[in-house]
């Protein structure tokens, strides 16, 4: 039996009460779950907002039976709408569907998410379309079998790009590695990489840092037993 484990991390910009990044993970009709992420456009108070519109109707619509693609669609349209397409949002949707036992992903914009799959791990590019400010948007999706030893692991650019203003960028070789090393469990691998672009931004993140891991094991319990852990410091 297979088992899926979901694992989130993420700061606030240095001097910033509130991210601009927001993570959602819901449940889908049919079996499954989804991990929603958007790092909406500037910081603070304005950008929270944004993005925690953008994840909870995306969460919602999800909830109500929409496909991950006219989820993106139809959330691209509301931000458009109400933003009067002056603010943009990235959107990554990455869902364990139990009724198609496949995983798919939408992207719009960001950095690329890390894939591991058969122990290699690879980067997969999203489009460089945000939504809410062009009027036509179409994200990128792909899909991979539910199977065991599968992984993916999602950021926002405050880790992507941490390091870069003190001379200690992150490359895409680094992040393989880290992925490699401390894929299990994925609890570690997201607050290992947090901690670590944390600490190439000199303890003063310089942007909202979020990630998420989403990765597939083995289950070895006879009762099926859902388990969540949450920390929200106040």
């Amino acid at each position: 039996m297979l088992e899926v484990r979901i694992a989130v991390a993420k700061t606030n910009k240095y001097a910033h009460s509130e991210s601009g990044d927001s993570l959602e993970i819901t449940e889908r009709p049919q079996g499954g779950v989804s991990v929603i992420l958007a790092d909406a456009q500037g910081s603070g108070k304005s950008a929270r907002t944004n993005s925690r519109l953008v994840v909870s109707k995306a969460a919602a619509l999800i909830a109500e039976g929409a496909r991950d693609g006219a989820v993106a669609r139809t959330v691209h349209d509301m931000l458009y709408a109400l933003r009067d397409g002056k603010i943009s949002s990235t959107l990554t949707i990455a869902s364990a569907d139990f009724e198609t036992q496949s995983i798919v992903i939408s992207q719009n914009a960001g950095p690329p998410l890390f894939v591991m799959q058969g122990g290699t791990v690879m980067t997969l590019a999203s489009t460089d379309q945000p939504i809410g400010v062009h009027r036509s948007m179409k994200p990128a999706i792909c899909e991979f079998p539910l199977e065991r030893g599968l992984a993916i692991v999602g950021m926002t650019d405050g880790i992507y790009h941490a390091g870069r203003s003190r001379g200690k960028p992150w490359t895409d070789e680094e992040f393989m590695d880290f992925i490699k090393a401390h894929i299990d469990p994925p609890e570690f691998l997201a607050n290992i990489m947090l901690a670590e672009s944390t600490r190439r931004d000199q303890a003063r993140p310089c942007d909202d840092m979020a990630i998420f891991v989403l990765q597939v094991g083995e289950y070895d319990g006879e009762t099926k037993v859902r388990t969540m852990r949450v920390n929200v410091p106040c």
